[in-house]
C-alpha cells in the first residue's frame, strides 16, 4: 500500500473532495512502465483537477498530478527498465489519466523521457510542464530570429511557474529581460531571477484603439492572452514574434490584423501537451544547459500530498509563486 491524493466527487452535489488515501498496485491504470514517483509539481491544470475539475477529469475517484519524477520499477517496455530516472509531463496524465500525486504511477512508456544528464529528479519538478514550456517557448522565439542583442524581451506573468523560468532562461543567455506583474511584492524576487526592467499588469492590461504602438519588445513570451497580449502584439519590433502559452488573462484575444500585416509579427502558439517526443528530449537537454540551478532553486516551495489541497485552491486564485516541488514521499 502507498499514499495517494484522491479526488472523488459526489454526484448528487457535484461537489468534489482530496484527501490522501491509501491505495494499492492494483488500483493503478494499465500502462507499461511503473515508476516509484519521487516528485512532482503544482500547475494551473492541477488546481483545476484537484478541485472542480474544469471539464478535464474524465472518471472519479482520480489522482491528479500532471508532472512527475522518479525511479522505473518494473516495465514491459524495452527502452526502460528497473532502476532508470525517468520524467513525464503532458499526455493528458494527471487529467483523463492517473498521474504523480501518489508514490506510485503506472503510464505508457511512450510518455517518458529519459531524465537527462545534469538534473535530478527534484530539479526536474522544479522546471516540470512550466518549465518545458518556457523552454519550448525560448526556442520557438529562436527558431522564429531572436538573438540576444535586438532589444529587450517581455515576459508576462513573470512572477508564475511559466514566467519564472523563462525569465531565469532568457537572462542566463544574455537577453534584456521585461517582467510584467501585477505583484510589487515579487519585484525583488524577479530581479534576482534576471529581470532588469518591471512593467506594471496595470500599464499593458488594456487595450488601445492604436492598433499599432512604438516597437518595443523584441520579443514576448505570454502566459495571460486576452487584452494584453492583444495590447503586446501592437509594441512588438518588425519582425518579432509572440510565444503564446498560457490564457490567465482570457481565452478571447481583441486585436487586429495589423501587427501581422504592417510589422511581420509572428504570432507562436507553444503546447507542450502532445510535443513529440524529439522535441521533448532537445527541450529537457537545453534546460540542463541553460538554465541555472542557483536560480532554479530560487523559485522553489516546497510541499508534500498533504499541502496540495490548499495549494490548488491558491494557484487558481493566483497566490502561487515560483515553482512547487511536491515530495510524494514526505
Amino acid at each position: 500500500m502507498f499514499d495517494a491524493l484522491i479526488v472523488d466527487k459526489d454526484e448528487e452535489t457535484g461537489k468534489t473532495s482530496a484527501a490522501v488515501t491509501q491505495i494499492g498496485l492494483d488500483d493503478l491504470p494499465d500502462g507499461e512502465v511503473t515508476v516509484a514517483v519521487e516528485y512532482s509539481t503544482v500547475n494551473y491544470k492541477d488546481g483545476l483537477c484537484i478541485g472542480p475539475g474544469g471539464g478535464l477529469v474524465r472518471k472519479y475517484p482520480h489522482v491528479p498530478g500532471i508532472d512527475f519524477s522518479g525511479t522505473v520499477e518494473a516495465s514491459s517496455d524495452d527502452r526502460y527498465a528497473p532502476g532508470d530516472k525517468v520524467v513525464l509531463t503532458g499526455w493528458r496524465v494527471g487529467e483523463a489519466h492517473w498521474g504523480g500525486y501518489a508514490q506510485k504511477a503506472r503510464v505508457k512508456a511512450d510518455w517518458l523521457v529519459p531524465l537527462p544528464e545534469g538534473l535530478d529528479s527534484r530539479q526536474a519538478m522544479a522546471v516540470g510542464t512550466a518549465g518545458l514550456t518556457a523552454m519550448l517557448s525560448v526556442m520557438a522565439l529562436e527558431d522564429h530570429g531572436l538573438a540576444v542583442g535586438q532589444g529587450p524581451v517581455l515576459v508576462t506573468g513573470a512572477a508564475g511557474g511559466v514566467g519564472s523560468v523563462a525569465v531565469a532562461i532568457l537572462a542566463s543567455l544574455g537577453h534584456e529581460v521585461a517582467g510584467v506583474t501585477g505583484r510589487p511584492e515579487t519585484a525583488d524576487y524577479l530581479a534576482g531571477l534576471g529581470v532588469s526592467q518591471i512593467v506594471p499588469r496595470a500599464d499593458i492590461n488594456e487595450t488601445v484603439k492604436r492598433p499599432l504602438e512604438g516597437e518595443t519588445w523584441a520579443g514576448c513570451i505570454d502566459a495571460v492572452g486576452g487584452a494584453m497580449l492583444a495590447r503586446v502584439l501592437g509594441q512588438m519590433k518588425y519582425g518579432a514574434s509572440v510565444a503564446a502559452v498560457g490564457l490567465a488573462g482570457g481565452a478571447q484575444l481583441p486585436a487586429t490584423v495589423i501587427p501581422f500585416l504592417l510589422r511581420g509579427v509572428n504570432l507562436l502558439g507553444i503546447d507542450s501537451v502532445m510535443q513529440p517526443y524529439d522535441n521533448r528530449v532537445r527541450a529537457w537537454g537545453r534546460i540542463a544547459r541553460d538554465l541555472p540551478m542557483s536560480k532554479l532553486e530560487d523559485m522553489v516551495v516546497p510541499a508534500t500530498l498533504k499541502d496540495l489541497p490548499t495549494l490548488g485552491k491558491d494557484i487558481l486564485q493566483g497566490q502561487v509563486r515560483g515553482r512547487v516541488v511536491v515530495d510524494v514521499n514526505g
